[in-house]
This record gives structure tokens, sequence and C-alpha cells, in this order.
């Protein structure tokens, strides 16, 4: 690797999923992977393995799909996860086992109860054993910024000697400042004798607003060439470094960087898209390179100096992130070659020809009832579809609802619920209030309602569908649903039923953070 190249790890799919609610199926994953593939990340981590079965899928489809970018697993450091990582990953063109253990001292005592030497030797022989398995192999202290600088540099020194050849010391808590974190990278090298045999790598959350920044001082002060990042920033509590963000600030300030990536910005926007609509996680308007409002100007000022030189309040051009390139309109007269090449631009492969044809079908039904249909409608129906794929329980199969001035709405609703089609009606105290309790009389999940949210997945008509997240608590699980429709009501709808269908999904996890 040149010493200028900076590697992009994308987490996404890995520690982006831990946020609250934003677990995805084994398509979704696939899905994203693949566009990650044409983002050209170089390393991918699709997930934990031997988290559960699900995972152990996830993680294997996508090596098994993947080709041009690094596909890794992450894994605790024993046999038994890195055995499962490995298993999973047998399938890929290039595969990476990324294996960790807490360092610090409040989570050696606190949550391993191990001792240094404990934690030392199980690194060593962790390492050790995942060296016979593959010869990629990252290691992450965990809570490496808040460990001991001497014992670390300890555990550093003993798994780069047993094969490690990416080490990654990551601000587990979002703890770090940027100068102070990029300090203790540089001094943890110099403390390191053999420190130049590995790549170094930083992995910082934005508990205090600075994993970007921490991040890039990790490579600038402290000479790591890896970041690993999420798209949109998605990861649990306050987020990761955001993947957009790090690659935007690399590429417009190589003046100061000096850094190349291999990362295609042309992608981004719809990476950020297809992130978004999966998870239910809307991007807020003024979000850096992906908001809504990151390349508008509402100051006369600055509308009157962009008209004349772009560069006067543009450092970066919306369309080299995508924000242009993807706008085509399709309409009803569109036919199934051209709906088909705009999948494949949109980087959405589904499984078979029949896929292709429904979803094809409910293009046309949408574009029926809605003259344009832009690039985010279609991936708001592909979504739609994989949520009624044979692992779904519940299905909206139909829906009317009455509101006037005065008077209490009402709703009867009609949904599939396993082989069995439900009938249920219920009043409300609005349209949506109405739906979802009719639903919850027949369902009767108990869940607590803990967010009901509603964008316009396309600006400026009326007549754009409506993406509804619904984020539902039941048992201590937190799920996201995402229902798109023009009729916010049926959205709504689809929404609460896709929420349904995750909580009855009862995957066990297992919590992990790098």
């Amino acid at each position: 690797m040149s010493a200028s190249q900076l590697i992009i790890f994308d987490t996404t799919l890995r520690d982006g999923e831990q946020s609250p609610g934003a677990s995805m199926t084994k398509d979704e994953k696939l899905r994203i992977a693949r566009q990650l593939e044409r983002l050209k990340v170089d390393v991918i981590e699709a997930g934990f393995a031997a988290a559960s079965q699900g995972d152990f899928e996830a993680v294997k489809a996508i090596a098994e799909a993947i080709r041009d970018s690094t596909v890794c697993s992450l894994a605790r450091a024993n046999d038994r996860d890195i055995s499962r990582a490995a298993e999973a990953l047998k399938g890929a063109a290039r595969s990476r086992i990324h294996t960790f253990i807490a360092t610090s001292e409040l989570h050696m005592e606190k949550k391993l109860r191990m001792t240094r030497e404990q934690v030392l030797e199980q690194a060593i022989q962790a390492v050790r054993f995942a060296r016979n398995l593959t010869d990629d192999i990252e290691f992450s202290p965990e809570d490496g910024y808040r460990s001991d600088p001497v014992f670390l540099a300890q555990v550093v020194e003993a798994v780069i000697r047993e094969g490690a050849r990416t080490i990654n010391i990551p601000d587990t808590v979002g703890y770090a400042i940027p100068e102070l974190y990029g300090s203790f990278i540089k001094e943890l090298r110099e403390r390191v004798p053999n420190s130049d045999q590995a790549i170094w790598s930083v992995h910082c959350h934005n508990d205090l607003g600075m994993a970007v920044a921490n991040s890039l001082a990790g490579v600038k002060i402290g000479g790591a060439r890896q970041v690993e990042c999420t798209i949109n920033g998605l990861g649990e509590r306050a987020g990761n470094c955001s993947l957009e963000e790090v690659v935007m600030a690399v590429k417009t300030r190589r003046d100061y960087f000096g850094l190349d990536v291999r990362v295609d910005p042309s992608q981004i926007v719809p990476a950020s898209r297809m992130v978004s609509q999966t998870t239910g996680f809307v991007v807020q308007p003024n979000k850096a390179v992906v908001g809504a409002n990151a390349f508008a100007h509402a100051s006369g000022i600055h509308q009157d100096g962009v008209l004349k030189a772009r560069d006067t309040y543009e450092i970066m051009r919306a369309e080299d992130v995508g924000w242009a390139a993807n706008k085509i309109v399709l309409g009803k007269l569109s036919g199934r070659n051209a709906f088909k090449q705009r999948l494949q631009e949109l980087g959405v492969q589904l499984a078979s020809e029949a896929e292709v044809n429904a979803a094809f079908q409910r293009f046309k039904d949408l574009a029926d009832r809605k003259a344009e249909i832009f690039d985010e409608d279609i991936l708001a129906l592909v979504m739609d579809e994989s949520a009624g794929s044979e692992q779904e329980h519940y299905r909206l199969v139909a829906l009317s609802q009455r509101s006037e001035t005065g008077e209490r709405p009402h709703a009867q609703v009609v949904f599939s619920d396993g082989d069995q089609e439900v009938r249920t009606e219920s009043d409300g105290n609005g349209p949506v209030d109405a739906v979802l309790r009719a639903i919850e009389t027949k369902v009767q999940s108990g869940a607590e309602l803990l967010l009901y949210s509603v964008n316009a997945i396309t600006s400026g008509s009326t007549e754009s569908q409506g993406e509804v997240t619904v984020r539902l608590q039941h048992a201590g699980r937190v799920v996201n649903g995402v229902g798109a429709d023009p009729d916010i009501v049926v959205a709504s709808a689809k929404a609460y039923l896709s929420a349904l269908n995750k909580l009855q999904s009862r995957t066990e996890r297992v919590a992990a953070q790098g």
C-alpha cells in the first residue's frame, strides 16, 4: 500500500446496525453491501458472524457476492467467534477477521473481570489462532483511548508479533479531543518497536460531536492510514464517524492531508439514501455532504455569489457527491427495460426475474397515481417489495378510513397474519391513530410507540410519496419499521406492520463494540 493511500473501512453493516432499531435483514444488508462496493470502499465490515445465525448468514452472503472490496467479520478474542467468522468468510475474494478485547482498566475490571496478564494472553492467543485461518487480521483494543499507554503498547507489540497487520485504536465512548487523540496515536506508535509492520487505524464515536475531527487528527497527527466509519454517521448512541465527511474532507483538502482515497464520491448520496430508507434513520437537512440543504443557498448575498462564481460559497460540487448524477424521472410510459436499467444504476440487484417483475408491477401501480417517479421512489418501492418476502408475518391488504371535522376518525384495516386474513376496525384521535389502534386490537403486541416520523421521499410536490418511520419497544427490544406510499395513512400502516414483523423475529444478537 502507498504511504499516501488512506484506507476506508466501512462498518455501517456492523457498528451502524447497533443503533436501536437499525437492524437489517440479510437481503437489506446485501443490497447495501453492493452499494458500498460501487462506492469503492476498501473494507466492508459485514457483521459479527458469531452474534446470531442471521448475522452469520448475512456475512456469508456478502462474502460470496462482493468481489472488489475486502469483506470483514468482527470476532471477540476467542476461538469460537474467530472460527465462526472464518467459516462465514470462506467464499470471499478477500477476507479479514477483526478481533478485539478491552484494554482499559475500567473495562477489564468491571466488564471482563480479567487481569492485565489474562487480557494480554487472550489477545495473543486470539491473533495466533486467527493467523492460522487468514492472512488479514485486524486487532482492536476496545476502549483503547482510555487505556494505560504502557500496557496498551505491550498488547499491540505482542499482537503485531503474532501476525496482526492492522491495529485499530478505538475511541469507543467518544471521549477524545482531536489534538490529544492524534498525539495519543503518534506516541503509541513510537512506543511500539514493531509499529511499522502494521497499518494503524482509527475508530471514533461521536458522543461529543467530534468523531470526524478525532479521526482526521488520528490520520494527520497520529499517522493512521485507515479510518473506520459509517454511512450517514449511523451508529449506537450519537453515532460513528461519517464516511462522507471524512472522504470529502480528505479529497477537498488534499493540499493539507496529502492523501488519496479510492472511494467514488459520485456514489455517496445514493449510498446515503439507501441506508436512510433501509433503516428509517432520516438524514438531518443540514447534515454535511448528504443533507438536503448541504448545497442550498438561501441568503441573497450567497445566491448572487454562487451565480457569479460557484467557488465563492461552494467548496465541493453537488454533482461530485451524487446529488445531480442520478436525477432521472420515469413515468407510466416507461418500459420494463428502462426500469431494470435504473435498478442496476442504483445498485439494486434483485434475486430473480420474478422479483424484478413484481417490483416493476409496483412501479406501474405507483406511476398510475404519481406522474413522475424519481430514484428515491424506486428505492422505496423496492424496499417495500423486500418487506413482502416470505419471512414477513404481517402484511397490509386493504385500508379505508373516514375523517371529518367534528367527528371522531374511524379506520377499517385488512392485513394478513401468517396464512390468515384479519379484518379489524377502530376509532382514534386521528386517521393514523385509528389505523394503528385497529391493527393493535388484533395483534396485541403490547409494544410502546417511541417514534412516529413522516418524511417526504422527494421534495417540491404535494404528490410526493410519504415515508413513515415507526419505532417500537417491547421487552427491551427496539425496532424500526418503514413504509412508503403517496397516502400517508397507508404508509403508516405499512410502517407499523413492518415494525411488528421485526419484533416477531426473535433473532438474538450479541452486543459488540469496537
